[in-house]
């Protein structure tokens, strides 16, 4: 999607019945506060995920993944493309600079050369292929062709007809491209790369493609799409056009490539243009993405086929340009903190954040104490936060102090927004962390103690609708100013699969 970005994905390779489905993500620079190589791989590591993408072949990254174990894919950027395609001594320099430094220590097992050239950089398309085989030839000659895979991510946009996905086809005019380039990936043994954006064919759809459809929702039988040449049911736009690749793979003769999805996603927030870009819809497409994926049910054409999937991205890209969405496609802000919480009871320890149930909101150290009092009554009041627990008499009444109380209150909001994106702000006197905060019978909401009920992960602590709940009320909170980050709606992300 981006031409100047790292991706970091999530990636499946599965590509037999009997193997497993992997979720990979998507990891942006544009970030005003990029995290560091070390710190992003403590997120990865925390979070469980075993396959990454990189959309370039970052040093400083490559050598933090270094004895990690986690499976590598790094790119050639688009715009080395024609040098490479060009030259099979350039080719051989990039691998020798950005993969041969790297291995074993780093276990990189896949280049993506270029994305979605075919859309993006038609102009590089004539020497697509040939960098491709410049690209094999470097890693054949140093006997890393069997470890590491060679590919090029394309645009779903490439496939006409789409729906029903049996009469799907390739544009015919990359023919000249795509058949000698499904020639290369059947000889390697490797696989095609396909970006797949269900949020934009809802979109584009002008209203045909109901929003349920995109999402996994569940949908009655007779709202299923069905081809009427195979008789397949279709409860999704993701398989649907899975499986339109296949088809039109098959139409050029070519049944045993398999696909892995590159980039998926959606986007927790847009703007005017974009009512469905919302926490809401992004939370439900990632969470149903990925159990998709996990529980390996593959496409109609191809059932028990898992697809392995990158989830495009695993940080929001605050300084990107162009529209609001193209900024908060992330599963993550920069600092760490879930954009949401994913709905993923049951699906293992992949993504597990709405599992750990380790981050909390507290005060800032420092913070001025009229803020923090200011930020305290707004929480108790407006923010219908129960600060019963710290009246006099109650476990959370000791130690006595605006940055005791401020602490309990911040954190019981955070848990009660479901720790969605800036609900850990109050005009900046508040802060993330993962040491929990309770002490005694003092047990904070999110530590899965008694004072919440734990739901998903996620520790939703009761709600008063009552502007005076205990809490002191020395300054004004003004006009509700602490909630304009917080969003509203429904959600996204892209498939990671192990």
């Amino acid at each position: 999607m981006a031409t100047l970005l790292l991706f970091f994905l999530l990636a499946v390779s599965v590509v037999s019945a009997d193997e497993d489905a992997f979720l990979g993500v998507n990891i942006g620079t544009d970030l005003s506060d990029m995290p560091s190589p070390t710190q992003v791989v403590a997120l990865l590591k925390a979070q469980n995920i075993r396959h990454i993408r990189l959309y370039d072949a970052d040093r400083a990254i490559l050598l933090a993944l270094a004895n990690t174990g986690i499976q590598v894919t790094v790119s050639v950027p688009n715009d080395q493309l024609l040098g490479i395609g060009q030259s099979n001594a350039t080719a051989a320099n990039w691998i020798a600079r950005n993969v041969i430094a790297h291995v074993p220590a780093t276990n990189i097992t896949a280049i993506a050369v270029g994305s979605e050239v075919l859309t993006a950089l038609p102009n590089a398309a004539p020497v697509l292929v040939s960098a491709l085989k410049f690209i094999q030839s470097a890693l054949v000659a140093s006997n890393l062709d069997h470890q590491i895979k060679v590919s090029t991510p394309h645009s779903s946009s490439i496939i006409l007809d789409s729906f029903p996905p049996s009469q799907a086809f390739f544009n015919r005019s990359w023919d000249p491209v795509m058949v000698p380039l499904l020639k290369f990936l059947q000889s390697t043994g490797s696989y095609l790369m396909l970006n797949v954006y269900p949020y934009y064919d809802y979109m584009q759809s002008n209203g045909v493609i109901p929003l349920d459809y995109a999402l996994f929702r569940p949908l009655p039988p007779n709202k299923e799409a069905v081809d009427a040449n195979t008789l397949l049911h279709y409860t999704n736009v993701f398989d649907a056009v899975v499986d339109a690749a296949y088809f039109a793979m098959s139409y050029l003769n070519v049944t045993n490539v398999p696909i892995v999805v590159t980039e998926s996603g959606w986007p927790s927030k847009g703007d005017s243009s974009e009512p469905d870009a919302t926490l809401e819809n992004g939370n439900t497409y990632n969470s149903n993405l990925i159990k998709h994926v996990l529980n390996n049910t593959g496409t109609p054409k191809h059932p028990g086929i898992a697809v392995s999937t990158y989830i495009y991205e695993l940080y929001n890209e605050d300084l990107r340009p162009g529209s609001v969405s193209e900024k908060n496609w992330g599963l993550f802000n920069a600092n760490g903190v879930p954009v949401y919480i994913l709905h993923l009871t049951g699906a293992g320890t992949v993504l597990a954040n709405d599992t750990t149930n380790q981050t909390f909101c507290v005060a800032k150290s420092g913070a001025d104490p009229k803020m923090l009092q200011a930020a305290l009554d707004w929480a108790c009041g407006p923010g219908k936060v129960d600060c019963s627990p710290l009246l006099q008499g109650q476990p959370c009444y000791e130690p006595n102090n605006v940055v005791s109380h401020a602490t309990y209150a911040f954190n019981a909001y955070f848990q009660q927004m479901a720790k969605s994106s800036g609900t850990c702000d109050f005009k900046g006197v508040a802060t993330i962390t993962t040491t929990d905060p309770s002490r005694g019978s003092c047990i904070f909401p999110g530590s899965a103690g008694k004072n919440g009920t734990v739901v998903n992960g996620t520790s939703l602590a009761p709600s008063s609708n009552s502007t005076s709940s205990g809490c002191f009320s020395l300054y004004p909170h003004g006009d509700g100013s602490f909630t304009s980050s917080v969003i509203v709606g429904i959600l996204l992300l892209s498939a990671v699969l192990f």
